[in-house]
């Protein structure tokens, strides 16, 4: 007999105010995003607001159908790129040095004055030295990233390492667990949820480090794109490039939150 027969009336009745609550909120959503954007475009048809400053939908569209003469498709793709690889970098790197933190409280201890002040420090000021150590372009861009997210990554890993379950933790060493295996099998799948939680922070901090090193050094990407058309005063692809970086932040987003939903059940099934 399937789940939905055997539910209790109560049950079904709280199913559905659920469904329609989540309906509910998804029309309002979608609502909210039509009436933005036809108020856009009306209040610049009766001239209320200058398209030529603030463009409107319409104009946007044209930029983004006229994809092949502004070259879209090849600054999308080195957007994601740089993005993907910082990001990637960032998480690997920053496991590692939590990883290594969590090792050694004495380490960790010496680090943590300088992990809060390089978290507070605006790495875009990082930007001319980067450009120094590591060149001008796709590089410098990838490494800006990486700084951005990195520091985020190290402190977050390492505060959910560190507040684990001690119960579990002295669990497993009373059955003769040393330090690795109990990272292992009790420490790392304890912070599922905070490294999945780590990832969608950095993947949006990742972005915003691959569009400001764009906009320092790159000769191509969104960020270049945006940096070129406010130079020559289209506002249209300017525009079009910040809708795209929202639609790829949704985007990278929404894939984490896939991965999220595939790990925890087939982790805890």
């Amino acid at each position: 007999m399937s789940s939905t027969h055997t539910m209790s009336p109560s049950r079904r009745a709280y199913m559905r105010k659920k469904r329609r609550r989540q309906n509910l909120i998804r029309f309002c959503q979608f609502a909210m995003l039509f009436v933005t954007v036809f108020l856009w475009e009306w209040l610049a048809r009766i001239g209320v607001i200058d398209s030529f400053i603030m463009s409107q939908p319409t104009r946007i569209l044209r930029t983004m159908g006229n994809f092949q003469n502004n070259n879209l498709l090849h600054h999308i793709g080195i957007t994601v790129l740089e993005t993907i690889i910082g990001f990637t970098l960032g998480v690997l790197i920053g496991m590692c040095i939590a990883f290594t933190l969590w090792w050694s409280k004495f380490l960790a201890k010496v680090a943590d004055p300088y992990l809060v002040v390089l978290n507070a420090l605006p790495k875009i000021a990082l930007g001319p030295v980067i450009i120094i150590w590591v060149g001008a372009g796709m590089q410098a861009v990838i490494v800006m990233a990486l700084a951005i997210s990195l520091v985020v990554t190290i402190m977050e890993m390492l505060n959910g390492f560190a507040n684990t379950s001690p119960e579990l933790i002295k669990m497993a060493k009373t059955f003769g667990a040393n330090r690795l295996q109990t990272f292992i099998k009790i420490v790392f799948p304890s912070n599922l949820h905070t490294l999945f939680s780590c990832l969608k922070i950095n993947i949006g901090l990742s972005l915003v480090g691959v569009i400001a090193g764009e906009f320092l050094v790159s000769r191509a990407g969104l960020g270049y794109l945006i940096v070129y058309g406010g130079q020559v005063f289209q506002m249209d692809l300017v525009m079009t490039s910040v809708i795209i970086l929202g639609v790829l932040a949704a985007l990278f987003y929404c894939f984490i939150m896939l991965v999220e939903w595939v790990v925890m059940r087939v982790c805890y099934k």
